[in-house]
Parts: C-alpha cells; sequence; structure tokens
C-alpha cells in the first residue's frame, strides 16, 4: 500500500512540473519563454517588464497591470538590432473591446489608431538597448500596446501588438492548468484505485490457498 501511494504521489510531482514547463500564456505579441516575458518585433525579441513601485513595489508584470494608477514598462532588447532601429511605443484605449487577440489589422486605419491613443513616445534609436515608459492609467479596462520598429536600411516597418488589462482580474488564464491538474489528479486517483484492488485480490487469493 504505501509502495502505491508512493507511486501516486510521484505520478502527481512529475504531472505537476511538465504542466509548469509546458503552460505558458501570452497576449498578441507577448510571450512566456523560459519564464522570461518576451515581445517579438517582427523577427527580432525584447525582454518585456512592467511595475508598479507605488502600489507593488519591485513586483513584475509580464502584461496585465493588476491595479489603476502609475506603471513603468521596460523593454531591453534582445535582438541587437533592434538598436539602430528607430522604434515608437504607444498605448490604445481598446474602445472596439477587441480583447487578447487584437492584431495590427483590428486597430483600423491610421486615423483610428491616433485617435485611440492615449500615450505615444515617439520614434527614436535607442543605443543602449532599453526602452523605459511611465505613464498613470486613470481608468481600469482593457488596453493595447503597440511597438513598432523601422529597419534603417530596407524601410521595413515591424509591429507588435499585445493588448493588456489594467484593473482588471481574468480568470480565464487560469482555466487550462485547473483542467490539466484535475484530469492528471483523476488519472492518478484511477491508477490509485486499481493498484489497491489488485492488491486486496491478490491478499484474498493469498488467505485462501492459506
Amino acid at each position: 500500500m504505501k509502495k502505491t501511494i508512493t507511486g501516486c504521489k510521484t505520478f502527481l510531482l512529475a504531472a505537476a512540473l511538465m504542466l509548469c514547463s509546458t503552460v505558458s500564456f501570452g497576449h498578441g505579441g507577448v510571450s512566456v519563454d523560459d519564464d522570461v516575458c518576451v515581445i517579438r518585433v517582427g523577427p527580432y525579441k525584447a525582454h518585456f517588464t512592467g511595475y508598479q513601485p507605488e502600489k507593488r513595489a519591485t513586483q513584475e508584470f509580464c502584461e496585465d497591470i493588476p491595479v489603476v494608477g502609475k506603471a513603468i514598462f521596460v523593454l531591453d532588447f534582445i535582438s541587437d538590432d533592434l538598436r539602430v532601429m528607430d522604434t515608437d511605443f504607444r498605448i490604445i484605449k481598446d474602445v472596439n473591446n477587441i480583447g487578447n487577440q487584437a492584431t495590427f489589422a483590428d486597430l483600423g486605419s491610421e486615423e483610428d489608431i491616433e485617435k485611440a491613443t492615449i500615450y505615444y513616445n515617439e520614434p527614436k534609436k535607442f543605443p543602449r538597448g532599453t526602452i523605459n515608459v511611465r505613464f498613470e492609467f486613470p481608468t481600469e479596462g482593457r488596453y493595447i500596446g503597440l511597438v513598432s520598429a523601422t529597419h534603417p536600411d530596407s524601410g521595413r516597418k515591424y509591429t507588435s501588438v499585445f493588448p493588456f488589462q489594467v484593473g482588471v482580474t481574468s480568470y480565464a488564464k487560469f482555466l487550462v492548468p485547473i483542467g490539466l491538474i484535475i484530469v492528471f489528479s483523476s488519472i492518478a486517483f484511477g491508477i490509485f484505485l486499481s493498484r489497491v484492488k489488485s492488491q486486496e485480490k491478490k491478499a484474498e487469493s493469498d488467505n485462501a490457498v492459506a
């Protein structure tokens, strides 16, 4: 019996580790790679971090901002090519409630984007590879971040769109891990019952022979 329980514990631990290593979340151009929040601007990458030092001290946020108020966004270029590009940063109010699946095409025309813009950092080069943006969100709700980078030689413009929420708790992102935990637990419990019944039958058989 002890071996059976130990086996189930080992299975659950392995399942939990697999869950933690395979499940990641992201909105639009932001994803979680090896516990690092990464934003993709075309083929290029930057490390993305959000802070609310006045409300949450040094706690880091990958996407959603937990409470209304001042926030700091930091982009650290992973791809060195971004250092020579003119890069801008824009925050748009999600006036059309596009949600987490928003793409650049969903934002509409340039005029639509301008009307919905609540913050804009003009395009320029960041040779040190870091962009710091400070903004105070006046209300809770859905917003969309937009980063654009223009290649100096080809003139090609790359964009990254990442929707996020401010002061809104989203429970949807917990559904997948909770569902997987339930599945793994059910499997482990089924194995446990199967082994218990098998051992009981063996014990009954041994007693009958004795």
